[in-house]
């Protein structure tokens, strides 16, 4: 793991500080548009955003860019506040949105028709795509271009009435159709949109385009630093060229390289998708990439922080590993997470010569990596659960778990030794093992010196509680699933066996008081958390988290 943290964006920050330059002071924001749940794409830019800030004793807001009132929700602010803050940032008092900036957004737009910079095109949109010509050819200027300032200022008057119906006009600034920067060609400013808006109701027909918006929001606060991801690096020069023409207050724009991950997509539309046409169970799937699927999953914030840290910030773009998120999961609930016991796949376990109606509680640690955990009582009686997989009738030399003949420690309690193997008379499957305990081994250890090399998890069954478990594998098939074949799109390569649902699980009682937000580690099968959403009292449903095999530390050679 890296200890020296610092980036290009530091570096500037600094230098900023140093040299006095917007007063000493360091001030970001966090800008989500409202149109879908946040993922951890988002949760690296929010790390940046608060975190930079925070470093330098700055400030961080948290606005709402509602410029488009046909794509937003008030579910999607609600799960974006309940997001940054699970992730452990404050906005304090600094909750803005873009619309409480509209009416001063249009005054300026006033601004920028008076002194000649703007004006009304009634062209269709298919036209105005036809006339900015193309990377190699340069625009064409509508013919409504030279309309007097007087009749722009009546029109985008008139625009703002609501006299006119959708797509009739837009207010464009009036730029260089030449420019080789698309975005510097006439963009438009506003679009008319007879469409309600969740905060402002019907009070506006015509809304600001997100490039114009964005820049005056980060004005009208007094951002320091923008922080964007690259796909802003082209519409930096229109940020610019807006706040200069209006001679208001300019903040300064930075780009960074957008985090993206193996066996995932980061488009908003894309994970849309896989929501409408019913592949996940909703935006907080716990496969999908979003935060509160990675929260439903059973990350902590603490992870996806270090995640962040550890992805670092770059001028170039390029593709994380999967596998470094689950590390730094695995690492930090390794010394978070309760060591609980859990039999996914159970097979009967009898002791014989245990004595029947007897229960013994023995003490067990709740997590050897924290010292504070403490320790807990677990029943053992006569009958248990082990995993079917802990036997083997025939097992190989160097097979060191149950068999016949063979002996195994069971944790936290005693030896037991197979002695019998019972089968289902109709299908010949093992229904039963025959066991005998060694009283003499409580707590799992021996006096005499002998040594037994395998040591399995099990569950009483006169206590057990039955629960559903959840394991998850990869979201899509390939690696790059936004790189597709000709004549594929990225759902084609959709992992139909990304959820894997295990019925009939077996776990120890001490589970039943398990909470949403609670990590464990299930010993020798992974980490789990409740599923929030779908237990209920009558149904445990736990979530695996991540498998306890970490192949990104092998093969970094680390942990």
């Amino acid at each position: 793991m890296a200890e020296e943290k610092t980036n290009f964006i530091r570096e500037i920050v600094k230098q900023d500080l140093a040299s006095g330059k917007w007063d000493h002071r360091v001030h970001t924001r966090f800008p989500p548009e409202p149109n879908g749940y946040l993922h951890i794409g988002h949760a690296k830019a929010i790390c940046l955003d608060f975190g930079l800030a925070a470093e330098f004793g700055g400030k961080t807001n948290l606005r709402f860019d509602d410029t488009n009132p046909i794509k937003e929700e008030d579910e999607y602010i609600q799960s974006i506040i309940e997001d940054v803050r699970w992730l452990g940032f404050d906005w304090e008092d600094r909750l803005y949105y873009a619309s409480d900036y509209f009416e001063q957004m249009y005054l300026l737009a006033e601004q920028l028709v008076k002194a000649g910079k703007a004006y009304v095109d009634d062209l269709p949109p298919d036209k105005i795509r036809e006339y900015r010509g193309t990377l190699t050819q340069p625009g064409t200027d509508s013919p409504f271009r030279d309309r007097s300032v007087e009749e722009n200022l009546d029109l985008f008057r008139r625009m703002r009435a609501g006299e006119f119906p959708d797509g009739d006009k837009v207010l464009r600034a009036k730029i260089d159709m030449r420019h080789p920067n698309m975005n510097m060609r006439d963009p438009v400013i506003y679009r008319i949109l007879h469409a309600a808006h969740h905060r402002t109701g019907d009070v506006w027909c015509i809304y600001p385009m997100y490039d114009w918006a964005h820049g005056l929001e980060d004005s009208i606060e007094r951002i320091t630093h923008s922080l964007c991801t690259l796909e802003f690096e082209d519409h930096r020069p229109l940020y610019d060229w807006f706040l200069d023409q209006l001679g208001v207050y300019h903040p300064q724009q930075i780009e960074f390289a957008p985090l993206n991950l193996t066996y995932t997509v980061m488009s908003k539309r894309k994970l849309k998708q896989l929501v409408v046409e019913g592949l996940v169970d909703g935006w907080d799937d716990p496969r999908m990439p979003t935060l509160s699927g990675l929260r439903r999953r059973g990350y902590s914030p603490e992870a996806i922080r270090v995640f962040s840290e550890e992805v670092g910030v770059a001028k170039k773009p390029s593709t994380t590993e999967i596998e470094l998120l689950e590390h730094c999961l695995r690492t930090d609930l390794n010394k978070r997470a309760l060591r609980v016991m859990a039999v996914l796949d159970p097979i009967k376990v009898t002791l014989k010569n245990y004595p029947e109606g007897q229960v013994e509680w023995l003490e067990a640690i709740n997590n050897p990596e924290d010292e504070n955990a403490g320790t807990r009582n677990i029943p053992f009686s006569r009958e248990l659960w082990i995993e079917r997989s802990d036997f083997r009738e025939d097992a190989p030399r160097k097979y060191f778990r149950l068999a016949p003949g063979r002996e195994v420690r069971l944790k936290h309690a005693y030896y037991i030794t197979c002695t019998e193997v019972v089968k289902d008379p109709e299908t010949g499957l093992v229904r039963e093992l025959i066991c005998e305990y060694d009283p003499k081994t409580k707590g799992g250890w021996s006096d005499d010196g002998r040594k037994v090399r395998g040591t399995l998890h099990w569950v009483s069954v006169a206590h057990a509680v039955d629960a559903e478990v959840r394991h998850f594998d990869r979201l899509f098939t390939q690696k790059n699933p936004d790189e597709v074949e000709p004549g594929k799109e990225f759902i084609d390569y959709f992992n139909p066996e990304s959820l894997h649902i295990l019925t009939g699980c077996k776990v120890e009682p001490s589970l039943m008081k398990a909470r949403p937000g609670e990590y464990f580690q299930f010993l020798r099968n992974g980490y789990y958390c409740v599923d929030g959403k779908l237990s209920s009292p009558e149904q445990l449903v736990f979530n695996r988290s991540v498998s306890l095999r970490d192949s990104w530390a092998r093969t970094n050679k680390t942990g």
